[in-house]
């Protein structure tokens, strides 16, 4: 059994979304051509996708080829729109979060839904996770690496995170909102190093900022391999301990304690790093991920996982299917 922990989908198709709000900002999607679309945004090309990213049924003929069982979805970070008026956000996210749950309903054993939230209005992200939880069935959403200014220890944030232990909703963090400009602008940088330094900033925001203290029930999962974090906890430790005056501000324990408290996805395209992964966030916490369909994703899903020798078949499944169904408090059976 494969469970891909992090893959992406868009509806075919949403509202005009600059009439209906009455201001720019939000993507489209043109359907300029048989099977692909431009994600637009104020006029220019976000993206080009495939029908893959909208198309359940194509997604399912290319899951039995790579023989993935079922996969976790959630909606693509640009659409979480953190930026815009808390209403508009609100009305984005439930046209988002209705046509995962349809998605999700048509097809119940190879789909599970991660709604997303209007984070910037925690009143009104906690009625939007009760509604994704009790009415759309899914056992968690999709949070972005920081809202506007908040980081993830944001005092403004933690009503979302006692909704979330008191629902059993379980929080996949995925980076976005990268710096672009500047040094940034070249090689790709935004998503080959920005994406990674998010999730570590997110790592860290919620581990000094005393997150997990305060929600230990809170069950969190990190994409990318959660970033540079695994391979700079030496790091971040060390300096918590010999500048606590800088880091010890809001929590006094060391980064440290915290492995094994969190989850990340295996997606780091390298056996050696996830080799380090399984050892430093613990053979438990780790979950298949791949980024589907993108093409900065693993584009044989599990491949690298079955390429680990040293890794036994009790722990391979762990990492393709046995970690992902304890964070997601789902069953196996359901699946097969």
């Amino acid at each position: 059994m494969k469970i891909d922990i992090h893959s992406h989908i868009l509806p075919k198709e949403w509202p005009d979304l600059k009439k209906r709000y009455g201001y720019g900002g939000w993507v489209q999607l043109d359907h300029h051509c048989k099977g692909q679309a431009k994600m637009m945004k104020d006029g220019k090309v976000f993206r080009v996708i495939q029908e893959n990213c909208w198309d359940p049924e194509v997604r399912i003929k290319e899951m039995d080829r790579s023989g993935v069982t079922v996969q976790v979805l959630s909606t693509v970070p640009v659409m979480f729109s953190y930026w815009a008026k808390p209403q508009d956000t609100l009305d984005l996210a439930q046209i988002l979060n209705n046509d995962l749950a349809s998605t999700v309903k048509k097809y119940p054993k190879r789909f599970i839904g991660l709604g997303t939230l209007p984070l910037q209005a925690p009143d009104l992200a906690v009625k939007e996770m009760h509604r994704c939880v009790n009415e759309l069935g899914f056992p968690g959403v999709q949070i972005g690496s920081h809202v506007n200014e908040w980081d993830l220890n944001a005092p403004e944030l933690y009503d979302i995170y006692a909704a979330a232990e008191k629902l059993n909703c379980c929080l996949f963090v995925h980076p976005w909102d990268m710096q672009i400009d500047g040094r940034m602008s070249k090689y790709w940088f935004p998503w080959l190093i920005g994406m990674p330094t998010e999730t570590t900033i997110a790592i860290c925001s919620m581990i000094m900022g005393g997150i997990f203290e305060k929600f230990p029930k809170l069950k969190v999962c990190f994409a990318h391999g959660g970033g540079a974090f695994p391979y700079t906890v030496g790091r971040i430790s060390h300096g918590f301990n010999v500048r606590p005056d800088l880091c010890a501000m809001d929590n006094k324990v060391d980064p440290r304690k915290y492995l094994g408290s969190f989850y990340t996805d295996s997606l780091v395209h390298d056996r050696g790093a996830l080799r380090l992964l399984t050892s430093v966030i613990g053979e438990d916490k780790v979950i298949l991920g791949t980024d589907y369909p993108f093409p900065l994703g693993e584009l044989e899903p599990g491949k690298l996982i079955d390429s680990m020798e040293d890794f036994d078949n009790k722990l391979k499944d762990k990492l393709k299917a046995g970690n992902a169904l304890e964070f997601l408090g789902l069953s196996r059976k359901q699946f097969e």
